[in-house]
């Protein structure tokens, strides 16, 4: 199957499982139709789906990523410590042992339709298995996730290996100490799950920033601060990506990492 073939499949598929959009037609530009598969695999609860559906959103997803380029970690360039790494990019695209998404409590991903949280990224390019995968541990839980502890799963159709799943603190007004602590104690929870499983390289979104309200500057430093401090310690983890995307991130951690 061609891509177009393969995303007109998952469109079929996808309107077929929800009654109230059988008048939907799926429009004839490519790009209208990459907008609404994203849509409806955002907003598609945790549920089972067909063998058959998962080969062709498996190989549809892998084609996508590797249309908008894939990162390894050799192509990047050690900017401080020799272990830091700073990287401006998509991190779906990063090949690496894991990458930290900054998830909600709820722990299954972000269900607005095309939202651009990172949340929303992942769990779109991995595939529908991951929210599976994210609402198992859940239901095994039985509680909402607590801010600052982290999840595994795997990566699935991401090229990376893992996702680190992490709820970051969320800053209402003056920041306090204890918005401090709860953001470093969610990248040391991440450290210390890819210690556990013997993993050497992780990537870090900017967590608690954006619509959680931790101001980008303070929000770098607890992050460089808390790795720094991890990677005293004699563990798997020896290389961590700071991955930003705005412009104005990428400054804020340069000149961080620069000072030291």
């Amino acid at each position: 199957m061609t891509q177009d073939e393969r995303r007109l499949y998952l469109l079929k598929v996808l309107l077929a499982e929800r009654p109230e959009y059988s008048s939907l037609a799926i429009p004839p530009q490519a790009e209208e139709q990459k907008i609404l598969l994203r849509g409806l695999m955002n907003i598609r609860p945790a549920a089972i789906i067909s063998d058959d559906f998962l080969a062709v959103q498996d190989a549809y997803l892998q084609e996508a990523t590797k249309e908008k380029g894939i990162t390894t970690l050799d192509q990047l360039t050690p900017l401080a410590d020799g272990n830091l790494y700073l990287w401006q990019g998509d991190i779906t695209t990063l090949q690496c042992d894991a990458i930290v998404n900054a998830a909600n409590s709820g722990m299954t991903g972000c269900y607005v339709p095309n939202h651009h949280c990172i949340d929303n990224a992942i769990h779109t390019y991995a595939g529908v298995q991951l929210r599976l995968a994210c609402d198992a541990l859940m239901q095994a839980q039985g509680h909402a996730e607590e801010t600052g502890r982290a999840k595994l799963t795997k990566a699935y159709n991401l090229p990376c290996r893992y996702v680190l799943h992490t709820v970051g603190p969320i800053v209402e007004g003056a920041l306090t100490d204890a918005d401090w602590e709860a953001l470093a104690a969610s990248y040391t929870a991440c450290l210390t799950l890819a210690a556990q499983k013997n993993l050497e390289s992780v990537a870090f979104c900017c967590i608690s920033t954006g619509v959680f309200h931790f101001p980008p500057e303070a929000a770098a430093a607890v992050a460089i601060g808390t790795v720094r401090q991890f990677l005293q310690r004699d563990t798997s983890v020896k290389k961590v990506i700071f991955n930003v995307f705005k412009d104005q991130d990428y400054i804020i951690y340069r000149n961080l990492l620069q000072r030291a």
